[in-house]
């Protein structure tokens, strides 16, 4: 525990920035039903970061135990509610914490563009090429000449007639969904699964 302790004062130090909040979730391994080093270790370090436990029901009750091993910690400042949620999909419950007016900015979403190549353009842009003399690269003697020559017809006609489009990338607000976490649901939403949930653990 102490190195993983250590591990994560590390992380904390390298992403802690001032007007920087840091949201921190997982399963800790630290029982907060009970008072224990561990624990202490635990709001200590997060006290130097001003963060704060928000989580103080069971989160994990088997074989009619019950520990708080997993929480969600937040700047000790803000106002929040949570409350569990039993989703069967693991003998850990899930957590819902709520945060109003949390600020997050948007992602700067740059487009790209894309080359409209179908039958149709490459039609043009073989007639285009016919059409052109070829003069500047027959009549010249320069190599070097020639190839740019050459080169500037050919990228003058390729992009009349391969034109660009713009394309937007596209956003989801899902990325927190892995596909560990997809497997899962999957695996509950067949009925088979639903029978053995109940007695097995995942």
């Amino acid at each position: 525990m102490e190195i993983f302790l250590n591990m994560m004062e590390n992380i904390l130090n390298l992403l802690y920035k001032p007007k920087t909040e840091l949201v921190i979730c997982g399963d800790f391994n630290i029982n907060y039903m009970e008072q224990s080093k561990n624990k202490k270790s635990l709001e200590n370090l997060s006290a130097m970061y001003n963060l704060t436990s928000t989580v103080y029901f069971p989160t994990r009750i088997v074989d009619n135990t019950a520990t708080m091993i997993d929480n969600i910690f937040i700047d000790a400042s803000r106002k929040h509610n949570i409350k569990p949620h039993i989703n069967g999909l693991s003998d850990h419950d899930a957590q819902i914490l709520t945060i109003p007016n949390f600020f997050v900015p948007n992602r700067d979403i740059n487009p790209y563009y894309i080359r409209i190549i179908n039958k149709e353009a490459i039609t043009k842009f073989q007639l285009q090429l016919s059409w052109e003399s070829w003069d500047d690269v027959f009549n010249n003697n320069d190599v070097n000449v020639i190839f740019n020559s050459f080169l500037n017809i050919y990228l003058r006609n390729f992009n009349s007639s391969f034109t660009k489009r713009e394309r937007k990338r596209k956003t989801t607000n899902s990325q927190w969904i892995t596909k560990g976490i997809k497997i899962s649901w999957n695996k509950k939403r067949n009925s088979s699964y639903y029978t053995g949930v109940l007695t097995t653990k995942i």
